[in-house]
This record gives structure tokens, sequence and C-alpha cells, in this order.
């Protein structure tokens, strides 16, 4: 598999679990009392981010990203939504 569409992959489930975190475990969190959520699913999400990092470092220097595309793309690791709403570029990039 390219590395360009693994850190689609990674990129993907790392926005996922950072919605799981937000809307459904924070909520049984501090709404319902139940704090086993947070634990589980800020445990997955942090492996994820980890992982999104170290993909995106290597997918800067293999494809000579600037430096503005790849903080673009850290801070879309930020964002609600944002590795979603960076994919199409990656995508694009991926059929050149």
């Amino acid at each position: 598999m390219k590395l360009l569409q693994f850190f689609r992959k990674v990129a993907f489930a790392e926005g996922l679990s950072y919605l799981v975190l937000l809307f459904l475990a924070m909520p049984l969190k501090y709404i319902w009392d139940i704090p086993q959520a947070v634990r589980v699913v800020g445990m997955i999400h942090g492996v994820l981010f980890i992982l999104y990092i170290w993909i995106l470092i290597r997918v800067w220097i293999n494809r000579k990203w600037k430096f503005s595309r790849a903080t673009i793309a850290v801070i879309a690791s930020l964002v609600p939504f944002g590795t979603m709403m960076f994919d199409p570029s990656l995508k694009r990039e991926s059929l050149k």
C-alpha cells in the first residue's frame, strides 16, 4: 500500500476517534458520570494521533511537501472534521 493511501486511512480513523471522543465519550463522562468511555476512547485516539503525526512526517519527507501543507495537516488533526475536510486534497494528490 502506498504511504499516502495509508496516511489517508489513518487520518480518517484519527478524525473519527476524535469525533467519538468529543461527541460521545465526553458527554458520557460529564453528563452521565461514566468516565470509562473517555479512558478507552481517549487511549485509542491518543495512539491514532501519534500514528497520524508519525506518518505525516514520513509523508512530508517522502512527498517533499511544503512546510505550509504539513502545517495544514497538523491543524486538520486538531479541528473536529478537519481530517475529513483535508482528505479530498490528499485524494487528488494520490491520483497524480
